[in-house]
């Protein structure tokens, strides 16, 4: 298994420690560093700090390239290499130059997703693996999650994501302000935002975190109601220094969700920071795996 920087794959998840992750580029003024890098998170905020513009770039294929021989090199016999939605990011193309020279066989897989929803996709390939499942049930055990994966998240403005294209505005009063440069008004400070189909877009704006944790939690129960009855989830929470947020949501999704069988948090990286902001609360949600 392979994928990219931008999934928050929480450590104790079955798998989740043999995933090769390639990372994404950080940019910020003369800063150039590969997301995860030690020091790089430091340095961003520093960056961020000064004023600088916060931005990132695609792996190179040959980072995907290294990566497939290192998997052929291990003993894997395949690759299925699952990364962030192509509306938000050119890797999947990059990883797709690769695997057309790769010595392995390798399917690649848009997830539709990112941080967390990309997390769970990257999930229920590894359990397909780990059942003994082959490539191609493999890659269609990912597409299948992408397909019904829920993410939503919240920040305390989404000016970085409209400035950049990455998220749709509820308002085109919203998208021109970001397209002149202007802020967009503070007076409901915290935005939450749904990732569908690979785009981001606006679907509520609070005043206070413990109202975006409300609407988090409410946008995830609208979700997992329309599964079947009796269908098993997992969800994962996810966040940009909102640890206590964070550990305080999947408390209230574990006694509010009776269908979920894990929840799980862990910390956005600094790729995923650039985009949201210095914070950002997040879960997602999707149908537990079917296989052991």
């Amino acid at each position: 298994m392979v994928t990219d920087s931008t999934a928050s794959l929480p450590e104790q998840e079955p798998g989740a420690a043999g995933v090769i992750v390639v990372p994404q580029r950080l940019l910020a003024g003369d800063l150039v560093a590969d997301d995860g890098a030690p020091g790089a998170a430091a340095d961003i905020e520093a960056a961020a700090a000064r004023g600088a513009r916060l931005t990132t770039a695609r792996p190179a294929p040959a980072r995907f390239a290294a990566a497939y021989r290192r998997a052929g090199e291990a003993g894997a016999r395949a690759v299925v290499s699952v990364h962030v939605s192509g509306m938000l990011s050119g890797t999947v193309s990059s990883a797709a130059l690769a695997a057309a020279a790769a010595p392995i066989p390798v399917r690649v897989i848009d997830a539709r997703s990112i941080g967390s929803g990309l997390g769970l996709v990257v999930l229920a390939a590894v359990a397909a693996a780990r059942a003994g499942q082959d490539l191609e049930a493999v890659a269609s055990a990912a597409s299948a999650c992408a397909s019904q994966v829920g993410s939503f998240f919240a920040v305390d403005r989404p000016d970085a994501l409209l400035a950049g294209g990455r998220a749709t505005a509820a308002s085109s009063v919203d998208v021109k302000r970001a397209e002149a440069g202007e802020a967009v008004p503070r007076l409901v400070s915290r935005t939450v935002l749904r990732l569908d189909s690979g785009r981001i877009g606006i679907v509520d704006r609070v005043r206070t975190w413990s109202g975006a944790a409300a609407s988090l939690a409410r946008s995830a129960a609208e979700l997992a109601a329309g599964l079947p009855a009796g269908t098993p989830a997992d969800l994962v929470v996810d966040h940009v220094a909102a640890a206590g947020r964070a550990d305080d949501l999947a408390d209230r999704l574990r006694t509010g969700f009776p269908q979920a069988r894990r929840v799980s948090v862990v910390a956005a990286s600094s790729a995923i920071r650039v985009h949201t902001g210095p914070v950002m609360l997040g879960v997602s949600l999707a149908p537990s795996p079917a296989v052991g």
